[in-house]
């Protein structure tokens, strides 16, 4: 990700979790890169705290979930306030450490932001509040987050005199995408247990249940009692999104699980609905940060 600026940046110190850190407003990133195989090193949060891999492995062992879980370069791992998680490092040596950011975020921060979320778009079911609830979210981020942690590391590391106001803007973008990718996987599973609760949850179900065909907006209207206009403001307050933007991310989605399980790519690509494979290529490439066909072979080596 940053290879050749963390290099000038520092001389490693010690081989296990070298650290590097740089403070911002409510905030602190660091780089930690380890240079030997080693199992099951401690990591404890004290306030929110986001981790994004740069290169290499690690795997992740919590008290939540007794299955190990494979951390991976343009995927989020997200500890919340008091969680306590255990490394290890496969595949780290002298000439290819792993390499993984931090960025740490008072929690006084995440509160600020999630009460400025719940006046401007208050949910309207499942949950009382916008808040950061997950003890642990792992999960795959989009080139978007990608791009914002690069964005995010510039700002942290150079010497530029809005250097705050970057970082406070920057951070603040960061805790709302994960409120709402929250909020989005709890919407959904919601749907699917409760579809006629309301018209979005109606609306989702629909889109879920029919992944393949095109989204036809009027029979989205309808099924909502909304109009166009207001089916989309909805969208947009209670998702972040618009419908055909749900569609192409849930279809993503889809696709990489059948992937996972070593479908083709072109097989999956008309499945789930594409109709061009070049399409779905550059589609998945944009969520994913890869090609299908390489995410493919590399879900099948991890497995």
């Amino acid at each position: 990700m940053y290879p050749t600026i963390l290099r000038d940046l520092r001389k490693p110190q010690k081989l296990i979790e070298n650290r590097i850190s740089f403070a911002g407003p409510n905030s602190e990133l660091s780089i930690y890169d380890t240079y030997s195989t080693t199992s099951r090193v401690g990591l404890d949060a004290d306030q929110l705290l986001y981790c994004g891999m740069i290169t290499g492995r690690k795997i992740m062992h919590t008290s939540h979930d007794l299955k190990e879980q494979p951390f991976l370069p343009h995927e989020s791992f997200v500890m919340a306030s008091g969680e306590h998680v255990e490394i290890d490092f496969p595949d780290a040596s002298i000439d290819t450490p792993t390499t993984c950011l931090t960025i740490e975020i008072a929690k006084e921060k995440v509160e600020a932001i999630s009460d400025r979320m719940n006046d401007l778009n208050p949910l309207d079911i499942g949950i009382e509040a916008w808040k950061y609830n997950q003890a642990v979210l792992h999960t795959h981020h989009t080139s978007a987050t990608q791009h914002l942690l690069t964005r995010l590391f510039s700002f942290f590391t150079e010497n530029h005199p809005d250097k705050d106001e970057m970082v406070d803007l920057g951070v603040t973008e960061l805790i709302i995408r994960m409120l709402r990718h929250q909020e989005r996987e709890f919407l959904l599973s919601y749907c699917r247990e409760v579809p006629d609760a309301t018209g979005i949850t109606a609306a989702l179900s629909h889109i879920e249940k029919n992944l393949s065909e095109p989204l036809n907006i009027e029979q989205l209207s309808k099924i909502t009692c909304m109009s166009r206009s207001k089916l989309y403001n909805e969208f947009k307050k209670q998702l972040g999104c618009s419908p055909c933007e749900l569609l192409q991310q849930l279809r993503i989605k889809a696709a990489a699980k059948q992937l996972e399980k070593g479908d083709s790519v072109t097989s999956v690509c008309y499945d789930m609905g594409f109709s061009n494979p070049s399409h779905f290529s550059r589609r998945f490439r944009y969520f994913f940060g890869q090609t299908p066909k390489d995410y493919r072979n590399n879900a099948i080596g991890k497995s």
